[in-house]
C-alpha cells in the first residue's frame, strides 16, 4: 500500500524541538513524537513521509502507526552500544514484521512464551538469535526451544531445572560436546527501582529468579553444573520497567559483579527497563547512554574484560515509534465538571493507563502546531468507568466529532497487551517509511472473533 506523500516545495513550520519547554496548552512536544515526523505543506502531521490524516482514511480507525525507520535507528544504537546480538525484548510489541527488522539490525529476540517463539521464528529468527525467558516455562515450551537450538536459555526456577534435567534423560536437550545449550541463571540483586510497584523485579520479593542474598542462586548455580547436557555461562537480572535514573543500573552491576567473578561467567546480562518520555516535562536517557553508564559501572566494579556485558531493551527500541490513531465519536461537557472525548478505541488497545496510572498526550494530527487549551478526559468506548486514554489531555478547541486524533508513544504494551474486551476487534498495525506504509498485522474481523468457537 503507498500512501501520498506530503509535498514538496515551501518551507515547513517545525514541531517544537525537544530542548523547548511549551506549556501543557502548547502544540505536541517534538520529542514525544517519532523520529521522521514532519509537518505537511496542508499542516499535518506526517511520519515517515506518510500523511496521518490520509492514512486513517485509507485503513480505518484505531491503528497502530510504527516508524520504521525510528526502531531502525534504535535497533542500531543498542547493537553498537551493546554490540551485536544484544537481545530485543519481544514483550513490548512483537509481530512477525517486527522479529524481521530487529534480525536486519543485529539484534538477537528476547521470547518469554511458546508463542513469541512461534512469532519469532515465522519471522526469520534461528535458534541462536534467540533467548528463552519466562518465570514459568513448561516442559513443552523448553523442547520447543531445545528443538530449534536456542541460543540461551535464561533459568528461573528450581522447578524448571527439574524440567531440563527431565528433558535431557528424554533425549530431548539437543547439543554437542563442544555446543551444548547455553543457560543463564536469573537472580533477583535485591535492588528496589524507582517504578511502578508492578513493574518492580528487581527486589526480595518477587516471582522471578534466585535470590542472591538467601543463596537460592548459588544453590541453582550448583545444580546447573550437573546437568551435563548444558553449558552454565552467565547470570541474568532484570530490576524494573521505565526506569530513568541509570544510576539504578549501576548499583545492579555492582551487586552481579561478585557473583559473576565467583563462578567465572563469560556473560552478565542487565535485563532492561530504560525508561522513554511519555508526557511533557518527563526527560528519558538515550540507549547509548544506557550503555556507557553500564560498561562504566562494569569497570569501575573490576568486571573482568572477558565478560560480556550485554541488555535486552524493549521499550526504549518502540515506545516513541508509534502513535495511535483514533477518530472522535462523542464529545460530552458537564458543565462545572469537565469534558468528556470518547474514542473508537480504549483500553482493549491500550490497557497502560488502567494498569498502572499511566500519562499519555493527545493531539490533532490535522493540527499539530494547534495551541491544546481545551482540558478534557479521553476514553474508550468500553463498559467501565477506568476507560481512560488520556485523564487530562489538552486539546484544540475546535474538537469535532469525526476528528481523527493522534496519542503518541504508544509503541510499547499497546498492540502487544491488546484484547478483544466488550468483542472489540483489534487494531491494525502499519509501519510507514520513505513515503510508503504497509499493513503488516491486518484489523481483526468478526470471523476472527468467531473462529475459536464451537
Amino acid at each position: 500500500m503507498t500512501s501520498p506523500q506530503a509535498p514538496s516545495g515551501a518551507p515547513r513550520p517545525k514541531l517544537p524541538p525537544p530542548e523547548s519547554s511549551s506549556p501543557p496548552e502548547g502544540p505536541i512536544h517534538r520529542a514525544l513524537l517519532p523520529d521522521t515526523s514532519a509537518i505537511t505543506a496542508d499542516g499535518h502531521l506526517s511520519v515517515g513521509g506518510v500523511d496521518l490524516l490520509l492514512l486513517a482514511e485509507d485503513v480505518g480507525t484505531p491503528v497502530f502507526v510504527y516508524d520504521e525507520d525510528h526502531m531502525r535507528n534504535r535497533c542500531r544504537e543498542a547493537a553498537q552500544g551493546f554490540e551485536a546480538g544484544v537481545a530485543y525484548a519481544t514483550k513490548a510489541f512483537l509481530c512477525k514484521a517486527m522479529a524481521t527488522l530487529a534480525l536486519e539490525e543485529k539484534m538477537a529476540l528476547d521470547v518469554s512464551t511458546g508463542g513469541e517463539l512461534a512469532v519469532a521464528l515465522a519471522g526469520g529468527a534461528t535458534g541462536e538469535r534467540l533467548v528463552c525467558h519466562g518465570n514459568n516455562k513448561s516442559s513443552e515450551e523448553l523442547a520447543a526451544a531445545l528443538s530449534v537450538g536456542v541460543g540461551r536459555i535464561v533459568i528461573d526456577s528450581f522447578d524448571e531445572i527439574g524440567r531440563l534435567r527431565a528433558l535431557s534423560t528424554a533425549g530431548v536437550a539437543s547439543g554437542s560436546a563442544s555446543h551444548r545449550p547455553r543457560l543463564l541463571v536469573r537472580v533477583t540483586p535485591g535492588i528496589e527501582a524507582h517504578t511502578h510497584e508492578y513493574v518492580k523485579t528487581g527486589q526480595e520479593d518477587t516471582k522471578f529468579g534466585f535470590s542472591l542474598a538467601s543463596g537460592a542462586a548459588a544453590e541453582a548455580v550448583d545444580a546447573l553444573r550437573h546437568l551435563a547436557d548444558f553449558e552454565l555461562v552467565g547470570v541474568h537480572a532484570h530490576i524494573g520497567s521505565q526506569i530513568f535514573e541509570v544510576s539504578a543500573f549501576a548499583e545492579e552491576i555492582a551487586a552481579l559483579a561478585p557473583f559473576v567473578v565467583e563462578n567465572r561467567f563469560t556473560e552478565c546480562c542487565i535485563g532492561g527497563g530504560l525508561g522513554v518520555a511519555y508526557v511533557e516535562g518527563e526527560v528519558a536517557p538515550s540507549i547509548t547512554e544506557w550503555a556507557r553508564a553500564v560498561h562504566s559501572a562494569a569497570r569501575t566494579v573490576g568486571l573482568p574484560l572477558t565478560v560480556r556485558v550485554t541488555a535486552e531493551p524493549g521499550r526504549a527500541v518502540v515506545a516513541s515509534a508509534a502513535v495511535t490513531l483514533y477518530r472522535v465519536g462523542t464529545i460530552k461537557r458537564l458543565p462545572g465538571l469537565r469534558t468528556y472525548i470518547a474514542v473508537d478505541g480504549g483500553m482493549s488497545d491500550n490497557p497502560r493507563p488502567v494498569l498502572y496510572g499511566s500519562g499519555y498526550e493527545a493531539f490533532l494530527p490535522r493540527a499539530p502546531l494547534a495551541p491544546r487549551p481545551l482540558a478534557a478526559r479521553l476514553v474508550g468506548k468500553h463498559c467501565e468507568s477506568g476507560d481512560v486514554i488520556v485523564d487530562d489531555a489538552r486539546l484544540p478547541c475546535d474538537l469535532a466529532v469525526g476528528d481523527v486524533l493522534a496519542t503518541p508513544v504508544t509503541g510499547a504494551y499497546g498492540f502487544a497487551m491488546s484484547s478483544n474486551y466488550n468483542r472489540v476487534l483489534r487494531p491494525p498495525v502499519v509501519f510507514v517509511s520513505g513515503g510508503r506504509s504497509r499493513v503488516v498485522v491486518r484489523r481483526e474481523t468478526v470471523a476472527d472473533l468467531l473462529a475459536r468457537e464451537t
